[in-house]
């Protein structure tokens, strides 16, 4: 028991830590190979914090865990918003000033509602798997082109240009291409072992596939999300903050949901269905209430809700941990 933590805990930091440099020579090398920033900032990345998660859920998926990886998108979704806000709120107050913002906003709702349409038989097939894949693709097409008109018309967009300020700059093609490639080796193997120690503690404490995706693995792989939101929010950047959680949140569902059903197409916990969903949606809500209100800003109070409401959650779940 005590290795399968220690596994854990060394698979996570691995996790974490390949992403990061498997983002920054891609991003790296796109520029180099003249790529606009701007298309960087908006593809690689705001996926970047995404891929834990994505690399998670495939290897759950492969290894016939498909509600493991289904829980691990609701449970990410969750965290990013409570907890991972909640944290950054109380911080320093998140103001929010964007326009490409304020339209994803509801973007992210209407994908949450996709979500629970598809998870609403309990069941996660392959041909919802490629719906889910074909819109990822369709919002990465339509952000963009919406976000060069906007760069085209000369006018100025907080959230992009605090995205396009942190593609990396001045690095080689070689130093790029190798973190790339140490970046695609460590990710998968890591993926591995954090699924394998995961399922271990899980059935030493009797909890189930779901319940391990939503608390364990969920707060794991959304420690990319907390680094970058913290790292945002100190420099200033209190829209790329709060920008890179929405964008995890619509990459989580449409790419990261979409793999297990296209790896293993399978029937779910009606859980996930029944209780998460909703809470997801729930936060979801909180959120666009809070930052489209009329401060147009998340406060210390409403930080400290969300920390609370995900504490909750998190007691619920664990005093249920077979459901």
């Amino acid at each position: 028991m005590l290795e399968a933590v220690v596994f854990l805990i060394i698979g996570l930091v691995f996790l974490v830590w390949s992403a990061d440099k498997l983002v920054f020579g891609s991003a790296a090398l796109a520029r180099n190979f003249g790529i606009s920033p701007l298309v960087i900032g908006m593809t690689i990345l705001a996926m970047g914090s995404s891929a834990p998660e994505m690399m998670v859920s495939a290897t759950a998926a492969l290894d016939g865990k498909t509600d493991t990886a289904v829980g691990n998108v609701l449970g990410s979704n969750i965290a990013n918003i409570a907890l991972i806000l909640g944290i950054t709120a109380l911080i320093k107050p998140l103001s929010i000033s964007s326009a490409v913002l304020k339209r994803e906003l509801p973007l992210m709702i209407v994908v949450t509602l996709i979500a629970g349409a598809l998870l609403w038989d309990n069941y996660l097939g392959f041909y919802e798997g490629v719906l889910l894949v074909v819109l990822f693709l369709a919002f990465i097409i339509t952000m963009l082109r919406i976000s060069q008109a906007e760069k085209a018309k000369g006018g100025s967009d907080a959230m992009l240009e605090e995205q396009e300020s942190e593609v990396p700059e001045g690095v080689s093609n070689g130093k790029a291409a190798m973190w790339v490639v140490i970046g695609l080796i460590v990710l998968p193997l890591a993926a591995d072992r954090l699924v394998d120690s995961a399922v271990t503690i899980a059935q030493y404490f009797g909890m189930s596939d779901l319940v391990i995706g939503l608390t364990i693995i969920a707060i794991g792989t959304s420690l990319p999300e907390l680094a970058a939101s913290l790292a945002g929010v100190l420099k200033g950047e209190d829209d790329m903050a709060v920008g890179n959680i929405i964008g995890s949140n619509v990459f989580n569902i449409l790419a990261v949901m979409g793999l297990p059903g296209l790896i293993n197409p399978s029937v779910l916990s009606e859980y996930a269905m029944g209780r998460d969903f909703w809470v997801m949606l729930a936060v979801s809500l909180l959120l666009v209430v809070m930052a489209l209100g009329k401060s147009k800003s998340i406060n210390r109070i409403e930080g400290g809700i969300l920390i609370v409401l995900f504490i909750g959650y998190q007691v619920y779940l664990f005093a249920n941990m077979a459901a």
